[in-house]
């Protein structure tokens, strides 16, 4: 997890040009273990962006050194929010969609987005 976190804020900084802090990670569940000894491998990328948060995609690869077998452990969703020097949130700059992938990712990540909200309104009402 915590290597997923620092990938995905990396990510989330690159964007932002901007420290950030972590304000949520969705589920993360391991589909393969990673044994040790394997390579681990972390690919993020942006998939939102709001008026200062981001969510990145962090998908995780262990990797065989020896045999040199791949093995997709997990992907998981983390959102960052970007901070000025003061420590107060900032405005991110926005995502362009270049493929329809990205634009497929980019629309489920804002419905992500949505409901993260409205959880947080759902419990705010106790």
């Amino acid at each position: 997890m915590k290597l997923a976190d620092e990938a995905g804020a990396l990510a989330a900084m690159r964007h932002s040009q901007n420290r950030v802090v972590t304000v949520a990670i969705d589920q993360m569940m391991f589909h393969e273990p990673i044994r040790i000894g394997d390579l681990i491998t972390l690919e993020a990328i942006v998939t939102y962006a709001g008026r200062t948060s981001m969510e990145t995609r962090v998908q995780v690869i262990a990797e065989n050194p020896i045999s040199g077998e791949r093995t997709h452990t997990n992907t998981a969703y983390l959102v960052y929010v970007a901070l000025d020097e003061d420590g107060t949130p900032t405005a991110v700059p926005g995502l362009v969609a270049e493929s329809d992938l990205e634009k497929r990712r980019m629309q489920e990540a804002a419905e992500r987005q949505a409901y993260r909200l409205a959880q947080r309104e759902l419990a705010a009402k106790g």
